[in-house]
């Protein structure tokens, strides 16, 4: 009966809850870096490179399956070996823009979060050798 016991308190702890809302919202968020990259950015990316498509780029390590596949898609399905470079480009692509993104979300919240500039702190309270300097002084001066 401990062992479940324990597992209650582990699973409602605020670090179980924590973790399990931003899986969440990274899943949420990385659907839109995703869709920010696919339907956006590589667009525009095609323009400088003349329309080329990443993704299909493949290269056919067998020539026994045939030669003629015009789509990484289309060779896979005849069940030709092939080395898909292209996805794995494109696979990288996503993770610079993914993480330059989360780089800047993280940075934007800093800055939201970021505490005032705290006032300085009151200067420390004279020692007992320094009050005893200072009623000498103020006596010396008061003859």
């Amino acid at each position: 009966m401990s062992f479940l016991k324990e597992f209650k308190e582990f699973a409602t702890k605020g670090n179980v809850m924590d973790l399990a809302v931003g899986v969440i919202i990274g899943g949420a968020f990385g659907k839109i870096v995703s869709s920010l990259v696919e339907n956006i950015l590589m667009p525009v990316l095609g323009l400088f490179t003349q329309g080329a498509n990443f993704t299909d780029n493949f290269w056919l390590m067998n020539d026994s399956k045939g030669t003629g596949f015009k789509s990484l898609a289309e060779a896979k399905a005849a069940g030709a070996p092939v080395f898909a470079y292209g996805a794995f480009i494109q696979s990288i692509i996503d993770f610079v823009i993914i993480a330059f993104c989360i780089f800047l979300l993280i940075k934007f919240m800093n800055r939201l979060t970021r505490k005032k500039e705290e006032a300085p702190a009151a200067p420390p309270e004279p020692t007992t050798q320094e009050k005893l300097l200072m009623e000498i002084r103020d006596a010396l001066k008061n003859k």
